[in-house]
């Protein structure tokens, strides 16, 4: 009986859609190391080379994939079954609660991407389109049928390795000479994903803050508009200084690569914290860019730390943040901060990772007045946990009472710099 209801052509809607046939061509994923792992491919037919890193993440394939910290990276995924839930139609209204798309920018920013097995049937009430679908349609290759457990393995033991995924005549081709491997970092990709030009959201927002865009996820601008900040997006070397005082707040966004090639943009950041009295709050590439210009060196770590569940410790209370907690944060990056002895005069470390101890936050001290943060990990996730998400009400609260006591913003005058909204990346 229960199975002749479910089956009514009324009701009935399946379980799964399938995703359709879709070509496979014979894949190969080259190491510079030596190593070849050999699968299938899926997604656009051509071969690619790039920076090969893994991420632990359980879930959220999509925000990752399109995470512009990703750019340029053959992406790794440990879980073994990747695109069980298909992908989302990505657009969103722009207003007060939206920034115009569902994940993490308008499309797909690491290079290629790596699974054990790809999800032929999708199920999710907002999926539109299978992982090998989409993947086509962006010109992004996939390989599947490898053994991503002894990729991550590899990974671990020797670092972030540059790769090729060679697929159709390629795969049989002979493997790359080692002067033929692409390294991404040597390019500013920060340049390549910040935007080109200055938009705004929530413009009715109580508050203003300007965010340097080196590569900012969406959830980011999410997470200040829904806690009614006005934002003004500027690209990553706009000179903040000629219109701060416009602001309540500076942001500086997450970003690919190498910040050396950011090393102008911290220089200018240097400036504005000497002079400018107002908050300033910095994620990943950000809070690297908030580091250097308080005279800290940055250093590219062997493995970097990428997935969803890094344990971090507060080594100081700050706003909804209490000393000698852990916190479970998302993270994504291969550079960190060098901990120097002393610290800079007027800093002190936030956090510290538990696994490996590098420096994960850090900080103004109260003697200097000052009300500066700077976190590597990523507290408003998307995906992953939300142990620190309220860093950014701590934040905007922050922006929200330093302008009530009266360190005044100009009225905000930027028709000459600003453009209507506009989407991301």
């Amino acid at each position: 009986m229960i199975s002749c209801i479910i089956r009514s052509s009324a009701l009935y809607r399946g379980f799964a859609t399938h995703a359709g046939p879709h070509a496979t061509l014979p894949a190969v994923l080259h190491f510079k190391t030596g190593q070849s792992f050999f699968g299938r491919s899926f997604g656009a037919p051509k071969s690619i080379f790039g920076e090969t890193v893994f991420s632990t993440s359980i879930t959220s394939y999509t925000e990752s994939m399109t995470d512009p910290s990703y750019r340029g990276q053959i992406l790794v995924f440990t879980t073994p079954l990747i695109g069980n839930y298909g992908v989302p139609r990505n657009k969103t209204p722009v207003d007060s609660i939206d920034v115009g798309v569902v994940l993490e920018s308008q499309n797909i920013q690491c290079s290629a991407v790596v699974v054990a097995d790809v999800a032929e049937k999708f199920s999710h009430h907002s999926g539109v389109e299978s992982l090998a679908s989409w993947c086509h349609r962006s010109g992004v290759p996939g390989i599947t049928g490898v053994d991503t457990r002894a990729i991550t393995r590899l990974l671990r033991d020797q670092g972030t390795t540059l790769g090729r995924i060679a697929i159709g005549a390629d795969a049989s081709a002979s493997r790359p000479t080692t002067d033929q491997y692409w390294d991404p970092t040597t390019e500013n990709l920060v340049d390549q994903v910040s935007t080109r030009v200055p938009y705004e959201l929530n413009t009715k927002g109580d508050v203003k803050i300007a965010v340097l865009d080196f590569g900012a996820k969406a959830n980011i601008l999410r997470s200040l508009v829904r806690r009614n900040a006005a934002v003004t997006v500027l690209p990553w070397n706009f000179d903040f200084d000629s219109i701060r005082d416009q602001y309540d707040g500076l942001f500086l966004s997450n970003g690919p690569g190498d910040p050396i090639h950011c090393i102008d943009a911290a220089m200018k950041l240097r400036r504005t914290l000497q002079e400018w009295n107002k908050p300033v709050f910095g994620i990943c590439m950000g809070h690297q860019i908030i580091g250097m210009a308080a005279g800290l060196e940055a250093y590219r770590m062997t493995f970097g730390n990428r997935g969803h569940n890094q344990p971090v410790l507060a080594l100081a209370s700050s706003g909804s943040i209490k000393a000698g907690r852990v916190y479970v944060t998302s993270q994504n990056h291969q550079y960190a901060l060098k901990l120097s002895d002393p610290f800079p005069q007027g800093w002190e470390p936030f956090f510290i990772n538990c696994n490996d101890s590098s420096v994960e936050g850090i900080k103004s001290t109260v003697e200097s007045g000052k009300k500066i943060w700077g976190v590597q990990f990523h507290p408003e996730s998307a995906g992953g946990p939300l142990d620190t998400i309220e860093m950014f009400t701590d934040f905007v609260n922050e922006c929200r009472a330093m302008k009530q006591r009266g360190v005044a913003s100009m009225p905000a005058d930027v028709s000459s710099v600003v453009g209507i909204q506009t989407p991301l990346h």
